[in-house]
């Protein structure tokens, strides 16, 4: 899986929950450069990528994510 399908499928997941299909995502985005990205969209944006990839972020790797760049990789290291 190439970095660009999972930034796809991480960007389906933050549209979904913030409701907002205009979202674009960059491998530099931040949770403040989206609207509605909010500390509790957050916990649900992590849930639900933890569902679609069957896998369990550690809570120290998650706090050192900066960017959508940063999750790419966790889940690229699963």
């Amino acid at each position: 899986m190439t970095d660009q399908d999972i930034l796809d499928r991480i960007t389906t997941i933050v549209r979904d929950v913030v409701g907002d299909d205009s979202v674009v995502l960059t491998m530099n985005t931040a949770a403040q450069d989206v609207p509605g990205w909010d500390s509790m969209a957050h916990i649900n944006i992590i849930v639900a990528l933890e569902h679609e990839f069957g896998m369990k972020f550690k809570t120290a790797s998650l706090e050192e994510a900066q960017n959508t760049g940063d999750l790419v990789k966790l889940i690229k290291a699963g």
